[in-house]
């Protein structure tokens, strides 16, 4: 793509997030061919976003580091989307159901960056992104999908990977710092999503690629491949347990996290 094109993607992307409407899809001339073009587009809506009123950057989602989340959007690796002050918030919470398009929640496990992680450590691995955590947290994430269906083949991989993977905020549970309970076992801690009282599905810690820190260790290289680096005080989604669930209408949802606790979401 050239810079004109990646600009123009960008501008249409920050109207379509900000307007609450729906695509069926990116114009054909305006579709990111692959990541590398798709990571150029969804940096310079960071940019536009951040002048919109959102906010800084506060933090990253990586989405598609379960198998669960792989097969249920048929994409094999990884992918990393930004997230901005406004849309970081403390459960409980509410939003508009009728509002948001299609509105979804995933079960995650976040973290509190301590400190700048230096691009030049890079490639990091579970062991050595972990003296950067500064605290674990159950979280939500709320999703929703600017396209019509994303399973049309004319919204690929690259489009999602530019519109920040359906991000649209980090719910997020009560802190517990890591040097409180240095023996805090992420892999091993089960996960739940509900829809009304009713148990939409279950998963671990361990499903997020092994371990949660080896998704922030693939966000922390991602992101040095790119000239850009988590910074202290970063909140990071690790990647949701559970595939993504949709009240079909306003609802209450409700994401625990065993030994992290509960986060909870009204639809209204």
């Amino acid at each position: 793509m050239t810079a004109q094109r990646i600009s123009d993607c960008a501008d249409l992307l920050a109207e379509l997030r900000l307007s609450g409407k729906q695509l069926p899809c990116l114009p054909p001339d305006l579709i990111p061919r692959n990541e590398a073009e798709a990571y150029a587009v969804q940096f310079a809506l960071h940019d536009r976003l951040s002048a919109s009123g959102q906010g800084r950057r506060t933090g990253w989602k990586i989405g598609c580091t379960t198998k669960v989340m792989q097969e249920f959007l048929n994409i094999p690796s990884p992918c990393a989307g930004g997230m901005f002050e406004t849309g970081v918030v403390h459960s409980p919470v509410s939003y508009n159901f009728d509002s948001l398009r299609r509105p979804g929640v995933e079960c995650e496990i976040a973290v509190r960056l301590q400190r700048d992680v230096p691009r030049s450590g890079a490639p990091y691995d579970r062991q050595t992104i972990a003296p950067f955590v500064a605290a674990v947290m159950s979280a939500m994430e709320v999703v929703e999908e600017r396209f019509v269906d994303f399973r049309d083949p004319s919204v690929n991989a690259a489009t999602l990977i530019a519109d920040d993977f359906f991000h649209f905020a980090a719910v997020l549970g009560p802190e517990i710092a890591v040097d409180e309970d240095p023996d805090l076992d992420l892999a091993a801690l089960a996960g739940q999503t509900w829809i009304d009282d009713q148990e939409r599905g279950a998963g671990h810690g361990v499903d997020v690629m092994g371990h949660p820190f080896a998704a922030l260790a693939w966000l922390a290289n991602h992101l040095a491949a790119h000239d850009l680096g988590l910074k202290g005080g970063d909140i990071v989604l690790t990647g949701s347990i559970v595939a993504s669930q949709y009240p079909e209408t306003p609802a209450q949802a409700v994401t625990e996290i065993a030994q992290l606790g509960r986060v909870v979401c009204d639809f209204k």
